[in-house]
């Protein structure tokens, strides 16, 4: 659990947002979420469902055919369709032919057989297939499949090369419009650049340069983007809030290798590699994360409720009446919520309370709500709000409005944290950042604990902050 912080308020008075989700917009390309569409599911290479029917059409010519006359006949076919769906090879690229899922599905099918023939040697050893059933049948089965998934290939390249994907592209004005200028000579990619997103204008002709974020929605929208082809590895980092918002709408990132040698195995993209990114469009935690926050919350209050009601006593006495203060934070996806803590200090009103940062130095401050500042027991309190839902037991440390509409248009990704409930504690606090340290850098590690994110992680962070809290350093 983690104190607040006691940085210095910065400079410059942003707009007051009262209780209204929080949602910044920046000028610049890249430095807060931008309003591309929202609702669009992601491009995917196809539904499964024709490459299943494939698979299984396949299995069921050598069960008809070549298992014809053996005891059993029609429960073995079914096995083997059945078998065959199971097992069936996802796509190796892109843009698939027949010929590159031949030996994953060859691979597939040997298994199938094999496993077919040791059923029957197990259970009728009288009647096992012979090597010739079983040759003929996987010659029969690998050509059926093959045939059968290059024609779902190939209606799906035809209309990819009649209808190609808008695309933008990201980058150094220059790479950018060579790549774009490549992938156009190509249409059988599927795949139709209609801008490139640079910092500044290039100076060689091309598609249009787009330079600020109403550019670049303006594209999406009028053109119906669904691809986002990056050329330069610094773009992960550079563009990263544009990169996630734009997968958010539903658009499908890919990293193009312009200058590198095409690596073994990769994907192609008018003979340049690429492989496909998931810059957070994934939003992690789900059931499991909320599962771990109601069970550890719970039996925390359970466990804890004799130490809660004796330091919420003990304030009463030093403090007087109101033992809570609560105070509007802002959490998931821009929506507000009231915290809970104890009161370890008494703003002189609502604009200073909304507006002011910690008063961990405050002399006048009674030696009870030091000590509970200082072992961070005031904090013990939200685990009413983990329980509650309004946060989670790990994730980005909530802010006021007040702070959120600065800091997003301040510091770049700070408005991408809000993808993820706000969290007691942090990849960010146990790093260190809290109290006088780097809001840039904090941004930067929430970021990453939300594109990183895993059930294991929650409960590495946890271990960590239950040992910080054994020596605690003060808020």
């Amino acid at each position: 659990m983690t104190a607040e912080s006691t940085v210095p308020t910065p400079a410059g008075q942003p707009r007051d947002l009262g209780s209204s989700p929080v949602s910044v917009l920046s000028q610049r390309v890249g430095t807060a979420d931008l309003p591309f569409p929202a609702g669009r599911p992601a491009p995917r290479p196809g539904s499964p469902l024709p490459l299943l029917v494939a698979d299984g059409t396949a299995a069921a010519v050598p069960g008809s055919l070549v298992l014809t006359g053996t005891p059993h006949q029609p429960l073995l076919a079914a096995l083997l369709v059945a078998a065959s769906v199971v097992l069936h090879p996802r796509p190796a690229r892109r843009l698939p032919g027949a010929l590159d899922d031949l030996p994953a599905l060859c691979g597939r099918i040997a298994v199938v057989w094999l496993a077919l023939a040791a059923l029957v040697a197990a259970y009728a050893p009288h009647q096992a297939l012979s090597a010739r059933t079983l040759l003929a049948g996987f010659l029969l089965h690998a050509v059926a499949g093959c045939a059968g998934r290059g024609v779902v290939h190939r209606r799906r390249r035809t209309a990819l090369l009649n209808r190609p994907r808008a695309a933008l592209v990201v980058g150094a004005a220059d790479t950018a419009q060579r790549v774009a200028s490549a992938v156009l000579r190509h249409p059988g990619c599927g795949v139709r650049p209609v801008g490139i997103v640079a910092g500044e204008s290039g100076g060689t002709p091309g598609l249009p340069v787009l330079t600020t974020a109403e550019e670049v929605r303006r594209a999406v929208v009028q053109n119906g983007v669904r691809d986002v082809l990056t050329v330069d590895p610094s773009v992960r980092t550079r563009q990263a809030p544009l990169l996630r918002a734009l997968a958010e709408s539903g658009c499908a990132v890919w990293e193009v290798d312009a200058d590198a040698p095409s690596a073994a195995g990769a994907d192609r993209l008018a003979g340049f590699s690429c492989r496909r990114l998931e810059p957070g469009a994934r939003r992690p935690g789900g059931a499991g994360k909320r599962v771990l926050d109601v069970t550890v919350s719970g039996a925390l209050l359970l466990l804890l409720s004799p130490l809660l009601t004796a330091c919420a006593a003990v304030l009463r006495l030093v403090g007087g009446p109101g033992v809570v203060f609560r105070q509007e934070r802002v959490g998931k996806d821009g929506r507000p919520f009231t915290l809970l803590k104890f009161r370890t200090h008494r703003p002189a009103d609502a604009h200073e309370s909304a507006t002011r940062w910690s008063v961990a130095d405050e002399r006048r401050m009674p030696w009870f709500c030091r000590f509970l500042r200082r072992t961070s027991l005031d904090e013990l309190l939200q685990l009413w709000n983990v329980f509650r839902g309004d946060m989670s037991l790990v994730g980005p440390r909530p802010e006021r409005p007040y702070f959120v509409a600065r800091f997003s248009q301040t510091y770049p990704g700070y408005a991408a944290r809000h993808r993820m409930p706000a969290g007691i504690t942090g990849l960010a606090q146990i790093n260190g950042l809290r109290g006088d340290t780097s809001i840039e850098d904090r941004a930067r590690f929430d970021n990453a604990y939300i594109d990183d994110w895993s059930l294991w992680q929650d409960v590495c962070i946890l271990l960590r902050t239950a040992v910080a809290l054994v020596r605690p350093t003060g808020s």
